[in-house]
């Protein structure tokens, strides 16, 4: 059991105002292996203070210097991804291979974009005798979720740092270890004092203190509907920016045109990496009617070859959900389908075989699913895939768009064409064409219930400007 009791505030570790601590469970052992402590409104207090006395110098600091803080932060972190890579598969169970090539990885891939955007950015442009100039936000709160914890930490410090902004960053305090890896490799890059800051703790007590913090100018939170919803609340009394990516239930449409077995088989697979603990997961595959039974065969082949273990184990595989109260939702929702009258094709409730211990779920699929159902309504946040039968591309649209998400969409055909004019018509943030990937450059980020704001990027590196009109900025033409 390895202590992690301090936080990070003003540029030393500290100890808490009031000393609590919580375990760290490793999910693939349902074991205890660290502690940390968990922080109070006196302890947000604290490190707001830091902030907004860092933000006056810090603020002021030149494009150069900033894109040569950024390249020392990416240096550093680099030389410590022999420790980032298995504290996240130890602590949130991606298992190591996943860790590497895209848990961590996306820290540096954050940090790199955001760099090339800082280079190239415009922070003033002249519109006839008035100056538009951008300018930091302020002093930004952030939230982190436990699934992809430095992807969401670095999506939201990397473009914070860059445009001259200071921070306070609550994590998840299921999975903390590896921001405080984060706060280490800032501080060894030369992060000024005051400027980055981090406070351990759960939503109902830290959360909350930053949302109302009257000196925290803006809130960057990603997690659930449900909680972006109190954090916006919280934040509204204090007139500041509230910046959220929350929920999905995103719709796999696989158009008749499409090479059904590549598709089908292609979402299967996107649905179970990071064991389905995926905002943007393609939980919903709507297939013509003619060919369920060609998808369901493909997709059970799919999930039965998926192969469940450790997530310190090497080799290609799925690890555990992240703890029990999500292992414990997760087998409810399984049963409410099974209950509801779909078709279990694959998976199901229990552990896999040969697993007693660990918070470990079937890969599972479900057939004969119609929208209404609670496993195509709920975010499940596991390896548990839909399939619904669809009698026309229009009842296809439709369908998908008929949830209170719209964070991603995906869609197969044969015509890229063809997939196109699907896309535009389906209302989320993001769509991915015949198993395009994601691209660090794009904006991410949600329509209705799956936020507002965008991430990644130029998009995401303006969320934390403000924009001043300075008018005579320029002397009139003659």
């Amino acid at each position: 059991m390895k202590d992690h009791l301090q936080f990070y505030i003003d540029g030393r570790w500290v100890d808490p105002v009031t000393p609590r601590t919580l375990d760290v469970i490793n999910p693939s052992t349902e074991e205890a292996f660290a502690r940390i402590s968990m922080g109070s409104a006196a302890d947000v207090d604290a490190a707001v203070a830091a902030a907004k006395r860092a933000f006056e110098s810090y603020s002021q600091t030149t494009r150069e210097e900033r894109l040569a803080l950024l390249a020392k932060i990416i240096e550093v972190y680099q030389k410590r991804m022999g420790d980032i890579v298995p504290t996240i598969s130890q602590e949130m169970g991606a298992p190591l291979w996943l860790s590497k090539a895209a848990q961590a990885a996306m820290g540096v891939a954050h940090l790199a974009t955001t760099a090339q955007v800082l280079k190239d950015f415009a922070f003033e442009h002249t519109q006839g005798t008035t100056a538009i100039v951008h300018e930091p936000v302020g002093v930004v709160g952030m939230i982190t979720p436990w699934n992809w914890p430095i992807n969401q930490i670095m999506c939201k410090v990397a473009p914070a740092l860059a445009a001259g902004c200071t921070m306070v960053l609550k994590p998840s305090e299921v999975a903390p270890l590896n921001a405080l890896l984060v706060a280490e490799v800032l501080h060894e890059a030369g992060v000024p004092p005051g400027v980055f800051n981090l406070v351990n703790g759960d939503g109902p007590t830290v959360g909350e203190a930053m949302s109302l913090h009257p000196d925290i100018d803006m809130m960057t939170f990603t997690g659930s509907t449900r909680a972006g919803i109190a954090v916006a609340r919280a934040a509204a009394g204090t007139v500041k920016r509230v910046a959220q990516e929350l929920g999905g239930k995103s719709a796999n449409i696989v158009l008749d045109d499409a090479d059904i077995e590549k598709a089908v088989a292609q979402g299967v697979q996107a649905v179970f990496t990071n064991s389905g603990q995926s905002c943007n997961a393609p939980t919903r595959m709507f297939v013509p009617r003619a060919k369920q039974a060609q998808a369901i065969a493909v997709a059970k082949a799919t999930a039965e070859a998926v192969t469940v273990n450790d997530a310190m184990a090497e080799g290609r595989h799925i690890g555990p959900v992240v703890s029990e109260a999500q292992w414990h939702k997760i087998q409810g929702l399984i049963q409410k389908g099974i209950d509801e009258g779909a078709t279990l094709v694959a998976g199901g409730t229990g552990r896999p075989e040969g697993l007693n211990k660990g918070y470990f779920v079937k890969p599972t699929v479900f057939a004969d699913v119609n929208n209404d159902m609670t496993i195509a309504r709920e975010e499940i946040f596991g390896p548990v895939l839909s399939i619904l039968p669809y009698d026309t591309e229009e009842d296809a649209i439709r369908q998908a768009n008929d949830t209170p998400y719209g964070l991603s969409g995906y869609v197969q055909s044969g015509s890229l064409e063809h997939a196109r004019a699907v896309a535009a018509r389906l209302r989320t943030g993001n769509v991915h064409l015949n198993g395009a990937g994601p691209d660090v450059t794009a904006p991410f980020g949600g329509y209705k219930q799956s936020g507002n704001g965008r991430e990644w990027g130029v998009h995401g590196f303006r969320d934390f400007l403000e924009t001043k009109a300075v008018m005579g900025a320029q002397p009139k033409q003659a």
